[in-house]
């Protein structure tokens, strides 16, 4: 992968790793919690390429207005089945369901 070495990409699928079922984080608090603010678009493309490094929920992760990622038709249905909500514009509803880092 030539946007982020190894080390970089851990640390971003540790902390998706701990957003807890039921709950989605954004792109760029996945960001500000590894000290990289500006590097949202980083972090998405690491999610898109995390399964070359295990099994991550990835699915928890959508932008900051709660869009789910494009061309990706099942993350509606797994958060879903985790009883995230969406409100009518079909984005997560981040009031009800966005975990906050802690």
């Amino acid at each position: 992968m030539p946007v982020a070495d190894t080390r970089l990409v851990y640390e971003i699928l540790s902390v998706v790793s701990e957003i807890p079922p039921g709950k989605v984080a954004s792109y760029g608090l996945i960001a500000r919690l590894i000290g990289r603010e500006k590097n949202a678009r980083l972090v998405g493309k690491v999610l898109s390429c995390a399964e070359r490094y295990g099994d991550f929920p990835c699915h928890r992760v959508v932008n900051h207005a709660g869009r789910t990622a494009p061309g990706w038709s099942e993350q509606r249905a797994l958060l879903e089945e985790e009883r995230v909500a969406f409100k009518p514009n079909g984005c997560v509803d981040m009031a009800r369901f966005g975990w906050d880092g802690e």
